[in-house]
């Protein structure tokens, strides 16, 4: 789960956006963001999807399953 905490982060700075504006976005708390990011929590996969659209990638990218 360690490169969903590294792709989730890295995807969220190439937008330009703070956890803040990303939770406000996509719907979960800037704490819970913070957590995955942190690897300290781990996402259920309705999260995974959601932030699969949103950047436009696929889950086995965001699981480090794939590199595209």
């Amino acid at each position: 789960m360690n490169k969903f905490a590294e792709r989730l982060k890295y995807l969220r700075e190439e937008k330009n956006l703070n956890v803040v504006q990303l939770s406000k976005i996509v719907g979960f708390s800037y704490v819970a963001i913070g957590r995955w990011e942190n690897k300290k929590r781990i996402p259920d996969i309705e999260t995974l999807i959601v932030f699969a659209k949103y950047f436009g990638v696929t889950a086995d990218y965001l699981l480090g399953l794939s590199d595209f």
